[in-house]
């Protein structure tokens, strides 16, 4: 059944779905009146009816069927040191299908692309919009947050919001001795959100990783192996997925 994000307002139970999203009932799935499909309104989904075509809007009716949320246990942020090409894309939209609740993208000090301000609007919209796709497609009950990219001494204010830091350091995976992820997730199991920072291509610096540890941080091991700028962070979310759910 299809999934469509709804942020406009209910009266006497019915809504009127506008824009792209309108289209694609008409255009792309070609639905009919009576026809089914899963609305998600403040964060809850519940099946809707289609009552009625206007020439660019759908009006739909909520049923009593309401969807069990399929959302991560804890929120789940990912601070990523830009990386180079379309490697941000990539990030996002499987993140996303992964349960992150929101991107932060930062320039790190070994990050070789830098967020242009100019163009920087359009990026992040597109960015979000792949993001509303990817939790369509997953059946989110959320569509993650994609922030602009910020510099790191914003990271690091940013950073003290949340109930756990964890920092990816591929440092921490050539030790011959060190503490499993699985044990690093028992231990925050219970709390609300936490910040995962990521660094880009070559890595976290030194002194970003010691200005986190500083504020509380924990380096964790994403296994034996090093792994790529865009891989990480879904090894990290399917990780926590398969102890937390």
């Amino acid at each position: 059944m299809q999934r469509y994000f709804f942020d406009g307002s209910y009266e006497n139970g019915q809504a009127t779905i506008t824009g792209d999203d309108a289209k694609h009932m008409m255009k792309v799935m070609r639905m009919r009146e009576n026809d089914e499909i899963i609305i998600v309104h403040n964060a809850s989904a519940t099946v809707n009816k289609i009552i009625t075509f206007t020439d660019n809007d759908v009006v739909v009716e909520k049923t009593t069927t309401s969807i069990p949320s399929p959302e991560l246990p804890i929120q789940v942020t990912i601070a990523c040191g830009l990386p180079k090409g379309d490697k941000l894309d990539l990030i996002v939209q499987k993140a996303t299908e992964l349960g992150m609740y929101a991107l932060l993208p930062f320039e790190a000090q070994r990050s070789i692309v830098k967020w242009d301000a100019k163009k920087g609007d359009k990026k992040q919209q597109r960015l979000q919009k792949i993001a509303k796709e990817a939790a369509e497609q997953s059946h989110r009950t959320i569509i993650p947050t994609v922030h602009a990219s910020v510099n790191f001494k914003q990271l690091l204010a940013t950073a003290s919001q949340f109930d756990a830091i964890f920092i990816a350091d591929e440092e921490d995976a050539k030790l011959t001795k060190r503490l499993r992820l699985v044990d690093h997730v028992k231990k925050i199991a219970h709390y609300q959100n936490l910040l995962i920072v990521f660094g880009p291509e070559g890595g976290i610096d030194r002194h970003e990783s010691t200005a986190l540890l500083e504020i509380g941080a924990t380096t964790v091991s994403l296994g034996p192996r090093i792994l790529r700028t865009e891989t990480a962070p879904l090894y990290f979310l399917s990780a926590l997925s398969y102890e937390l759910e």
